[in-house]
């Protein structure tokens, strides 16, 4: 969806700034550190050989920055922490983050891997795609847009994929909304697990992006199920709108839990800058 604009960006840009440097700062880069354990689905290898078929993970400009972020506010260095950064939008995704380096992260070739979305299906039996395309008589284009852009809360609740509206209506007795919201809370908690598990521990569980700096409810309701890692929600402390790097555990916790705004586009600024000047200081060695 997004590289098509981006080529008419960079080639507008050739053509009118020929002598302006350009640089493209892939949402995938931060997820190239993964093992192969992480990066490998189980099929036949040609596949990967021939195709690049693997896990490339998404939103890694946000689970960079928000990491480093997280590390900074609570003084530790990043090189020693084990975090599960929750990128909780419209787009969603979990991303265990070892020493500073993505470990594995939800999604996967494409972003509908992974967790419950406003729109997108995540994780699913991969049987059902030719199972409901023979059922239903559906094209690829159809089946392709049945997962992406009709599936999720909207699928579920059949009210919205707007995590604001959905717990509204579950507030007001809608048995589909309260449905959707628990799979929603549910998918998140077993890759914080799951996350946990692989990484031998955690010591930070963060939330970032539309839904998960501004959703107190789904954050109480992801943390209440996760008390056997330790952690223990401030729920005062989860109350509290700010725009600013939190803390929502107690003292207590033995997780720290916080609420860290992302922000991609500095991250992306400041790998530009990285990036251009290093070019530019190879150019002048030539």
């Amino acid at each position: 969806m997004h590289n098509p604009a981006h080529m008419m960006g960079i080639l507008a840009v050739e053509t009118n700034l020929p002598n302006v440097p350009q640089a493209v700062v892939f949402d995938t880069a931060f997820h190239q550190t993964m093992p192969k354990t992480s990066y490998l689905y189980a099929i036949p290898m040609v596949l990967y050989r021939k195709h690049q078929i693997r896990r490339y993970g998404f939103h890694g400009t946000s689970h960079d920055y928000v990491s480093k972020r997280a590390a900074e506010y609570l003084g530790k260095p990043l090189e020693e922490l084990k975090i599960v950064s929750c990128h909780i939008g419209n787009g969603a995704s979990c991303t265990a983050i070892l020493g500073g380096k993505s470990f594995d992260t939800s999604m996967g070739m494409t972003p509908l891997e992974g967790l419950m979305m406003g729109t997108r299906s995540g994780d699913l039996d991969p049987a059902i795609v030719p199972y409901a395309m023979n059922k239903e008589e559906l094209t690829l284009s159809e089946v392709n847009s049945m997962l992406n852009k009709h599936s999720g809360l909207i699928a579920i609740s059949g009210i919205s994929s707007d995590m604001r509206e959905v717990v509204q209506a579950m507030n007001e007795g809608s048995e589909p909304a309260r449905t959707a919201f628990e799979m929603y809370v549910y998918r998140i908690r077993k890759y914080v697990g799951a996350y946990a598990a692989a990484m031998n521990g955690i010591d930070v569980l963060l939330f970032t992006a539309g839904v998960g700096e501004n959703s107190d409810v789904l954050r109480k309701a992801v943390c209440e199920g996760l008390t056997f890692l330790g952690i223990e929600l401030d729920e005062a402390r989860n109350r509290v709108r700010s725009g600013d790097s939190r803390r929502i555990s107690t003292d207590a916790s033995r997780v720290e839990v916080l609420v860290v705004p992302t922000n991609e586009e500095l991250l992306i600024a400041r790998d530009t800058y990285r990036l251009v000047r290093t070019s530019k200081e190879a150019a002048a060695d030539e």
